[in-house]
This record gives structure tokens, C-alpha cells and sequence, in this order.
């Protein structure tokens, strides 16, 4: 399923005499204006967004045409985030511009598109030297008329999972913990060191010394990598970057392939690469989100800390908790409800939420998720009895059973959970099972 976007600029973005103009669409006001000033690293800021956008128009899998998503900005008070997603919706891509990396100021908070054109790509590509670029995002004159200026639109068909794929990053990466940190110059040797044949090839690494050995299976302290060629993106950032920081969740032996973070860090800049468990999985599928949007008791709450959000640089739990008077953990589970909504993200370089307002439909997310949209019709057509910790779903003609787990997880006798082993979140049926079960105890207090 997709729908069209339309991104309506005032004029196309342009990079002359060192000064990188950026035109914006939609979000807090139809061409907003978030800063002018100067990026303190023109250099490597422009590979940087250069390189965003490169992941915004590339298919990793099964690569045809280039996609042409525009990256979207956010300006939260002291600097400015750069992302996007491939267009197979595999990897995601996010620039931030640190303090140290702007001199100048967010002048108005929000989040919005940002038009990067050929013409731009092939300009950002020819930055050299080491002075200060000049940055403005939005139009230089906010009472340019639309009906007399030469108003640039791109109508562009936008897959309902590629939305989706934002409200499941930032639940996988909120459990990720920082794995390996590299040298930039041990990250190259370690990227060139590669096997011929691992663009596609789910490969397993782990810490040794000051760079990464590859190992032929998950071990304790181990870090997914999967497709290996999907971190073409950040090789030309290599020579402007510290340290390279592999971050994924914890694994053990014998565990399923996993999404994992790799970031390169300028001191101004970090621009980060988050990969899907499998070269050809994307991250609208994983399931991850589906027990946030699925949770009517964490709606309050997320109403409640949505209005207290303020675009600070990253958000702080117990501050909100104290500022609601609800607990930390209350907070949490209302931010995840929030993220599924596009309205936080998570960095995970300082293992934190920071605010976004994605300039789309909010409630998209939830109402294309297929099996979110399953579970509710199973359960309006009253298809789930409960049996104490298990249950029986009527699916047309089909029986399934659903039994928990020890650890609380849920299994299904159904076609889908014996294929992926909850391995990419919960099947319909037992989805809908969760859902009555919440809806019981919530009745019975």
C-alpha cells in the first residue's frame, strides 16, 4: 500500500560560494525556518548530508530505479538532526549536527523535509577546504508568495511502511548498548578486510583489541552485521571521524540475526547507519511497535508527556515523571506509544529520547500496521476466548491455539509464528490475545 507525498518547496535548494541554502516543506508552517548560520565542518557536514540522502533514493535490496524520498530535519534547540530511509526500508540514516557543529542558532523548532536535488548532490559532492559553510534551512525571505514565485513540487508515491519504519526504529534501538569502539583508521582497514560476497551474507562480530574479528556465529558481546555492503554510506565520512561506535542488543549463542547501529563520530558530527536484522527485511516489518500501538492503557499518559515535550536536545524520564506525577517507567512506556506516532526518536550515542514531529498523517502508522488492523477485526468479531494463560482464535475457517511462553511471550499454532518464531513481533492472533487479556485486567480493576 502507498500513498502519494507532495513536497511543495519555494524554490529548489542550491549550494553557491559556500553557502548551502535548503528549502523546507511541511511541518510547523507550510516552509518553515529553522536556522541560518554557519556548520563549523562545511566538509564534513556536506558528506555527511550528502550521505543521507544517498540512503534516502538507494535500494539495498533488489536495487531498480533510485527511490526519491526527500530527508526530513529536525531543529531541537541546539542542533540540527538529518534523517531518512532507504527505500526499501532497510537501513536508516541520521546526521546529527552537534553544538560544536553549528554557530548559529534554531530559530524555530520543528520538523520538516528538505529538498536535495541533483544539481545539490553533485554540488555537495564537490565541498572541499577547511571554512565554514554557510547554512540556512527554510527560504532567506518568508513573504515570498507562492503565486508569484516559481514554486518547485515533487509528487512522490511514499510506502506506508516506510512510515512504519519510524515508529519501529526507535523501539529497536532503545535496547541496543554500545558493543565495540574503533579508531577511524581501524574502522577502514576492518571494512576493507571484508569477505567478497558479504554484501548480502549475515555476518556475526566481535571486540578484538583495537578493531573487530569476524566470527561465524552469535557470542556473547557479538554484533549483527547484515549486509555488509549497506555501509557504503559511511565510507567516504571515514577521513572526517574519530571513532566508529557499533552499538546492538544483547545476543547469546544460537540467537537469530539481530539490527545493529554503526556510528561515525566527528566531534561536531555523528552520522549513523542503523541496520535491519537481514539485507532483505525492512523495518516496517519488524513488530517491535506493535505492543505500543496495541496499549490503550499507555494513551493518557502519552497525551499527558506529548504536551510537556518542549524540543529539548534529548528527553530525560524522570524529569517528565516528576513534571506528570507518574512514575519513570509510566513515562517510558508513553514514549514508546509516542514514537510509533513518529513523535520521538532515540539516540543511542547518548541512550536517550529526543522529540520529532514527523510532517505526516500521525495515526498512519497504526492504521496500516496489517496485523495490528487483524488483531482489532479478531477481536470485534469476538474470534478469541481466553483459557486462563491461553487462548483459542477462530481465524474464517481455521483454529489456532495460543499458549504462554515462561517469559511471558506468546506462541501461535498459526502458519506466520512457525515461520519467524516471534522473531519479528507477535502474529495477529495472539496480538488480539494480549490485547483481551489487558482489556480484562483492565476491567477487573
Amino acid at each position: 500500500m502507498s500513498v502519494v507525498q507532495t513536497y511543495r518547496y519555494l524554490a529548489p535548494s542550491t549550494l553557491a560560494q559556500r553557502s548551502l541554502a535548503l528549502q523546507t516543506s511541511g511541518g510547523p508552517a507550510p516552509n518553515p525556518r529553522f536556522f541560518t548560520g554557519f556548520l563549523t565542518t562545511g566538509q564534513a557536514a556536506a558528506v555527511g548530508l550528502l550521505a543521507v540522502a544517498e540512503v534516502a533514493r538507494t535500494r539495498y535490496h533488489r536495487p531498480v530505479s533510485p527511490a526519491s524520498l526527500d530527508p526530513v530535519v529536525t531543529g531541537s534547540r541546539d542542533r540540527l538532526r538529518f534523517e531518512s530511509f532507504s527505500g526499501c526500508c532497510g537501513v536508516y540514516a541520521r546526521l546529527d549536527v552537534l553544538p560544536t557543529g553549528l554557530d548559529g542558532d534554531v530559530s524555530e523548532h520543528g520538523t520538516t523535509n528538505v529538498d536535495v536535488n541533483t544539481p545539490l548532490r553533485e554540488a555537495l559532492a564537490r565541498v572541499g577546504g577547511l571554512d565554514p559553510l554557510h547554512l540556512s534551512v527554510g527560504p532567506d525571505d518568508l513573504t515570498v508568495s507562492t503565486l508569484d514565485g516559481a514554486v518547485v513540487e515533487k509528487k512522490v508515491p511514499l510506502p506506508a511502511r516506510w512510515l512504519r519504519g519510524f515508529a519501529e526504529v526507535q523501539v529497536l534501538a532503545a535496547r541496543f548498548e554500545p558493543r565495540a569502539e574503533l579508531p577511524a583508521a581501524e574502522a577502514s582497514a576492518f571494512l576493507r578486510r571484508l569477505p567478497r560476497g558479504s554484501e548480502r551474507a549475515v555476518l556475526w562480530v566481535v571486540p578484538a583489541g583495537r578493531s573487530l574479528r569476524l566470527t561465524s556465529r552469535p557470542v556473547p558481546g557479538a554484533v549483527c552485521l547484515a549486509g555488509a555492503g549497506r555501509l557504503v554510506a559511511l565510507q567516504p565520512m571515514l577521513r572526517f571521524a574519530k571513532t566508529l561506535r557499533v552499538y546492538g542488543p544483547t545476543v547469546a549463542p544460537g540467537a537469530a540475526p539481530a539490527p545493529s547501529v554503526w556510528e561515525l563520530d566527528t566531534g561536531a558530527l555523528r552520522l549513523s547507519l542503523t541496520l535491519s536484522p537481514e539485507p532483505y527485511r525492512g523495518f516496517s516489518g519488524e513488530g517491535a511497535a506493535l505492543a505500543a500501538l496495541a496499549g490503550d492503557d499507555v494513551v493518557d499518559d502519552a497525551d499527558l508527556i506529548s504536551a510537556l515535550l518542549s524540543w529539548d536536545p534529548t528527553i530525560e524520564p524522570d524529569r517528565l515523571a516528576e513534571q506528570a506525577g507518574i512514575d519513570a517507567e509510566r513515562v517510558r512506556g508513553a514514549l514508546a506509544q509516542l514514537g510509533t506516532a513518529g513523535r520521538v526518536g532515540y539516540d543511542v550515542a547518548e541512550a536517550a529520547y529526543f522529540h520529532r514531529v514527523m510532517p505526516y498523517d500521525a495515526g498512519r502508522a497504526e492504521r496500516d500496521n496489517p496485523r495490528l488492523v487483524g488483531a482489532r477485526a479478531l477481536l470485534d468479531a469476538e474470534a478469541v476466548q481466553l483459557d486462563g494463560t491461553a487462548a483459542t482464535v477462530r481465524s474464517g475457517d481455521q483454529v489456532y491455539r495460543v499458549r504462554q511462553l515462561p517469559d511471558g511471550g506468546l506462541t501461535c499454532t498459526c502458519p506466520w509464528w512457525a515461520k519467524h518464531r516471534g522473531q519479528r513481533g507477535p502474529c495477529r492472533h495472539a496480538l488480539a490475545t494480549r490485547m483481551l487479556a489487558a482489556e480484562r485486567v483492565e476491567e477487573r480493576v
